[in-house]
């Protein structure tokens, strides 16, 4: 038995889980965030590429910033290409076990308590029961939160429905000839998904991509078209799964789920650490406001869903629905669907308005916009498609 109670125990030491702890512990509140493996920030499962706001969100220093990107290039199987340069910073690659575990000092600075070597083994009531390098141990806390990824061992032991879709990743970095301004993007190499070459500076790149099968098989090809086929015996991979989806509740039973483990990727790109980091700071102040009034049921935790909801959740929900909608595009449909994007028009909007975070931004543009109707329609009617299959 540990001793006394936490008002609040994470589980899971990423972003959205130290996040979670820094702004619990800001607010006064007594915090243990718990990681299972011996070293915050790995294994590595992330393509690690973030948007402006995920790092002011981070609130980290330059230091994981390996390279700054300013635009992007879409190439389909048929040729169809789209390509557009801000000029400026769009994005950056990040180290991310560097910005884990800077993440994870930042919340020790601000008074969390952090454990690694713990894993989460079950709840008990009001009281997490880890096991690790210290054996069985027992943690009673006021609120829980679950921040321990896709699969989610917390959302697993209470029963909580899950979200309804799941991608495999596979990734891996290696010496390659790209231009170090531009995220690369190849729809057709997972017909649900994509594959991406993310350049992490001059000569070296990141290359992957998600689905729902067939990934090794798929992965070889890309890495062939790339060039890099007799690069591939030997590589060093980076597995991950991508929750896209959000769970039907996430809260319950003195519990908040956050990030991955509440199915809060982006469903337009897989990334998680912005919408992750935004949940991790909704759940900190409702937990807060739980410990203030002694009150932890779920009338009382609901709070939070309302919370993430009013920000990102109108975000989530479209990009699901444009993922729908992608799911249904053939070859030949994501290729006019590329070419109609690269018309200049279209592409200086991409440019203005694009947002990683927040595509609604730029769909409501298209939507404004009667020469751009026939993207809207294509998503529209590839959406009912998508709904069917």
């Amino acid at each position: 038995m540990s001793g006394a109670r936490y008002d609040v125990v994470i589980v899971g030491a990423g972003p959205a889980g130290s996040a979670c702890a820094r702004r619990c512990a800001e607010l006064g509140l007594s915090t243990l965030l718990l990681e299972e493996h011996a070293t915050i920030g790995h294994p590595v499962q992330c393509a690690g590429l973030l948007s402006l706001a995920a790092k002011e969100e981070c609130r980290v220093s330059d230091r994981p910033v390996l390279n700054r990107v300013s635009g992007a290039r879409v190439m389909t199987a048929l040729g169809a290409e789209l390509a557009f340069d801000a000029g400026t910073t769009k994005a950056f690659v990040v180290d991310r076990g560097l910005l884990d575990r800077e993440m994870a000092a930042r919340a020790a600075d601000a008074g969390a308590e952090i454990r690694v070597k713990t894993a989460f083994a079950a709840v008990q009531g009001d009281t997490v029961v880890t096991r690790g390098v210290h054996g069985r141990e027992e943690f009673p806390f006021r609120v829980l939160v679950a921040a321990d990824g896709p699969r989610s061992p917390v959302a697993r032991a209470l029963g909580m429905p899950r979200p309804p879709v799941f991608l495999a990743g596979l990734q891996t970095e290696l010496p390659l000839d790209t231009d170090p301004r531009f995220v690369e993007i190849y729809p057709d190499a997972s017909p649900e998904f994509f594959g991406w070459v993310i350049p992490t500076g001059k000569g070296r790149a990141r290359v992957g991509l998600a689905g729902t099968h067939d990934i090794r098989e798929r992965f070889r090809r890309l890495l062939a078209g790339l060039g890099a086929g007799d690069k591939e015996c030997g590589l060093h991979l980076v597995t991950g799964t991508i929750p896209l989806g959000v769970m039907p509740r996430t809260y319950g039973k003195r519990t908040l789920f956050i990030g991955d483990a509440a199915g809060m990727a982006k469903p337009t790109s897989g990334g998680g650490v912005y919408t992750g980091v935004r949940s991790a700071v909704h759940a900190a102040e409702t937990a807060a406001l739980a410990c203030q009034e002694d009150d932890y049921s779920d009338t009382g935790l609901s709070r939070y869903e309302r919370r993430w909801k009013a920000d990102i959740g109108k975000e989530l929900t479209l990009g699901f629905r444009v993922f729908s909608a992608r799911r249904a595009f053939d070859p030949t449909d994501m290729d006019r669907f590329v070419r109609l994007l690269s018309r200049d028009d279209v592409v200086r909007e991409i440019v203005r308005y694009g947002d990683m975070d927040r595509p609604g931004i730029l769909l409501r543009r298209f939507a404004k916009n009667p020469a751009l109707y026939p993207v809207i329609w294509l998503l529209l009617r590839q959406g009912v498609r998508g709904i069917i299959k």
